[in-house]
């Protein structure tokens, strides 16, 4: 088989840029699909030709799968790459994709479909003999049951909604008072979230880590995994520092674990690339999360270890390849450690900072990877997650991950706007952080990483001085109004 002429890339910013950038290695034409309000960036600038698409809202645009399909009609695309987000994860756009005649570039529907549903892929978890926490088997029918259930397994106890995902529907109870309280609030946000507000409970570990494992699969019986990431640093559920591999796995605990992964992943029938999010506790324990049915957002970490294109790979399996390299030709080497860069501001709650990127440079250079999508000029909007780049530092150790990293942050220039780049520096050079200790609730126990620091006098001078001395009324302040000059030289 042959890999397809021209692949529509269903999604924006800086992810439809990375896809654009492979599909340019492999000889492949790239379509953009853009709301207007993106006519002049950089994944519609990058692509080989781009098609507008309108909506009531931009993210609406984005969601119209019948636009999209239309799309990749009109302008004869044999593939579809959704991305991650928007309609990465909807079977029913797989299906749409697939009865216009066009590849889907991803896993079958029904795959999609049964790992999308915590509680079905939990189950479809204990049949393939991956580990899982106690909780309860089905969607919990009112509060009196979660209190049950609650009181069977044993409190702490987590509170998911099973359509659910990014954190939302998720709520700890240590006690009857508080799953009361979860169970009314995961329910009531799982329906305004995702429309479905069926909500499970299962036993919450402390300090756990979040462990996920990269699964490739293709259509000829072949299904590997290329190791973890750890993307315990969250903040609301939400991963903001990810690494491969983990400084608390174990050569011995990644074969277990992506032996585990493996064996989902034959179970649901799987092909392309998809990710097994494990929770690790502290004894080394690990427990099934989810599945992700996508390409995942701190995907480069694993590229820069193993040195596959996972990208390439979901393109050549979509177009019935077998994939290039075996179990056995696996080999991870060296750690990169990945920074999500967003206009936020960590010192207040991490609101999203909105505003134009007025000035916009980025890192290079040996053991740095930057993945962005933006341009000088772009603005920073409302309408979409706040994500401007993902910067990653690379080195043969751990340690040199995190001072190429360090490095790079502090170089990231981006004006205009509020970002966390200084926030993300802290973290990396946190003494903890390079020991390895680290878990999901790490940015709780160190509450100074977030605290606003209040510049001295002597600061607040040197900062106003070098505003004034860069202001442009500075240069003028000699000048002459037009008016005043066209009077003549003052004379007593």
């Amino acid at each position: 088989m042959s890999l397809p002429g021209k692949v529509l890339v269903a999604n924006r910013g800086e992810i439809a840029v990375r896809i654009m950038r492979t599909l340019r290695e492999l000889g492949i034409r790239s379509v953009a699909v853009y709301h207007a309000v993106d006519a002049r960036s950089r994944h519609v600038r990058d692509a080989d030709e781009a098609v507008e698409l309108t909506g009531s809202t931009p993210v609406a645009a984005y969601l119209d799968a019948e636009q999209i399909v239309a799309a990749c009609v009109a302008t004869g695309a044999e593939a579809v790459h959704p991305g991650f987000g928007f309609l990465s994860e909807r079977a029913a756009f797989a299906e749409a994709v697939a009865a216009a005649g066009v590849t889907f570039i991803g896993p079958p529907p029904d795959a999609i479909r049964a790992m999308g549903d915590k509680i079905e892929s939990k189950r479809l978890a204990v049949i393939a003999g991956v580990p899982t926490l106690p909780g309860s088997e089905d969607a919990l029918s009112d509060t009196a049951e979660a209190l049950r259930e609650a009181e069977r397994i044993g409190y702490p106890v987590l509170l998911k909604a099973s359509a659910g995902g990014g954190g939302k529907g998720m709520r700890i109870a240590r006690s009857p008072e508080e799953c009361r309280e979860a169970f009314e609030r995961s329910s009531a946000e799982a329906v305004a979230s995702f429309g479905d507000g069926r909500v499970f409970l299962e036993r919450y570990v402390d300090r756990p880590r979040h462990i996920e494992i990269q699964v490739l699969a293709d259509s000829h019986g072949t299904v590997i995994h290329l190791g973890e990431r750890e993307c315990s640093i969250q903040r609301r559920y939400q991963k903001v520092v990810e690494e491969a591999p983990s400084p608390f796995v174990t050569p011995e605990l990644r074969e277990e674990l992506g032996a585990a992964a493996v064996s989902l992943a034959r179970k649901v029938g799987y092909t392309s690339a998809g990710t097994v999010e494990m929770v690790m506790d502290p004894d080394g324990n690990g427990f099934f999360l989810e599945m992700n049915t996508r390409l995942q957002v701190e995907h480069p970490v694993t590229e820069l270890v193993t040195g596959v294109d996972i990208v390439a790979e979901q393109i050549r399996v979509a177009a019935g390849e077998k994939l290039s390299l075996t179990q056995d030709e696996v080999r991870i080497s060296g750690s990169a450690i990945e920074a999500r860069v967003y206009a936020e501001d960590a010192t207040a709650g991490f609101v999203p900072a909105i505003g134009p990127l007025r000035l916009v440079r980025f890192p290079s250079g040996p053991g740095i990877r930057v993945d962005h999508g933006v341009l000088q000029g772009d603005e920073v909007t409302a309408s979409f997650d706040p994500m401007i780049a993902k910067v990653v530092g690379f080195g043969p150790t751990r340690t040199d991950a995190i001072e190429r990293l360090s490095t790079a942050l502090r170089d990231t220039v981006l004006l205009g706007t509020t970002t966390n780049t200084a926030f993300l520096a802290d973290v990396v050079e946190h003494p903890d952080f390079a020991a390895g200790d680290t878990h999901t609730g790490f940015l709780d126990e160190h509450p100074a990483l977030t605290t606003p620091t209040v510049a001295d006098a002597e600061t607040e001078r040197v900062l106003i001085a070098a505003a004034a001395l860069h202001s442009p009324r500075f240069d003028r302040r000699f000048d002459v109004p037009d008016a005043h000059s066209r009077v003549g030289e003052w004379r007593p």
